[in-house]
Parts: structure tokens; C-alpha cells; sequence
């Protein structure tokens, strides 16, 4: 499909299943070399990441862990700058090597606000991957060690990410049309 409606609003095709999936490979190819003998623990933030932490996940060939936390800072088709943790995680994580798995960042509020609660547990290590990133939306001064694709300060939906809760199936990405 070229165009999706969802609710009152359109959007174009913006990135195909076959780009994601490329980019996800990739992910996944570094972060095997990188977590080989590290007895990892991923972290998939809920609900937007599931599809991309399932892809991830089928790629990822070290003996590791899964959990989820699920977390939202969006109403409508921006981000509502407020943070709230719905699950939270049961694993201990004292000692090990957390990779946090996100859908995207773009202000960087959720990241942060994981990132620092997640160090008060005492991680030997946190790694970040991330299938997008809006650079020109950051604000917060982020180290994010895996990115899959970076894109403009659109607002998108598709492959987990949402309006409002729908668009979120669509194996491809669109954007907003203006």
C-alpha cells in the first residue's frame, strides 16, 4: 500500500518491510559479536517495540534473555512529555549486561528515564538499540549504541508504532502526509 488512513488521518508509504528488515540484520550481526560470552538480558519496551524486538530476537544467536517493561510518553501524534512505567521489570539485572530494545527515540524522554532508573539496579553494562531515530527531535544527550535508521521529524506509524493504538501491524512505515 502506498497511503493508510487511520482515524482522521493519512499517511504515505514512508519505509519498506525490506529496508527494516535489512537494517535489522545488520543490528542483529553487530550485536552477536558484540554480547558473545555475556549471558545478556533484553529489554523490549512495550508496546511499540514488539515488532521489532521479535525480529531482532529471531536474529540474535547468543544464549540470552527476554523481559518486557512497557512504558508511553505519546497522546495523539505527539509526545505528551509525561512518562509513566506500567510493568516493570521482575529480572535482576545487578552485574549484567542490559540491552534495551526501543521502537524509537525522538526526545529521548523514555530512554533517559530508563536509563537512569535501570543504573540504580547496578548493571554491569546497558547497551541501547533503537529501529529509528529522529536525531532533530532529540533533547536529551543520549548514547544509543545500536541504531537501525535514522529518520527526519515526521510522525509515523507502522511496525509497531502508532496512532492513538492503530497502525501499529502494518509491516512497512508511513508518515504523516501534510
Amino acid at each position: 500500500m502506498n497511503t493508510v488512513k487511520i482515524k482522521d488521518k493519512e499517511f504515505a508509504l514512508f519505509l519498506s518491510q525490506e529496508t527494516i528488515e535489512n537494517a535489522i540484520d545488520k543490528i542483529a550481526q553487530r550485536l552477536n559479536k558484540d554480547l558473545e560470552g555475556k549471558d545478556p538480558l533484553f529489554i523490549c519496551v512495550l508496546n511499540g517495540s514488539f515488532m521489532y524486538a521479535s525480529e531482532l530476537m529471531k536474529r540474535i544467536s547468543v544464549p540470552c534473555e527476554v523481559s518486557f517493561v512497557k512504558m508511553s510518553s505519546y497522546k495523539g501524534t505527539s509526545s505528551s512529555g509525561k512518562i509513566k512505567e506500567i510493568y516493570g521489570l521482575e529480572e535482576d539485572i545487578k552485574g549484567r549486561t542490559v540491552v534495551l530494545v526501543e521502537d524509537i527515540v525522538d526526545t529521548g524522554y523514555t530512554m533517559s528515564l530508563m536509563l537512569e532508573q535501570l543504573a540504580c539496579d547496578e548493571p554491569e553494562k546497558i547497551l541501547v538499540t533503537t529501529l529509528l531515530l529522529k536525531p532533530d527531535a532529540l533533547k536529551h544527550d543520549l548514547k544509543l549504541d545500536y541504531v537501525a535508521l535514522e529518520i527526519p521529524n515526521d510522525f509515523i506509524v507502522g511496525y509497531g508504532l502508532d496512532y492513538d493504538g492503530y497502525g501499529r501491524n502494518y509491516p512497512e512505515i508511513y508518515k504523516i502526509k501534510n
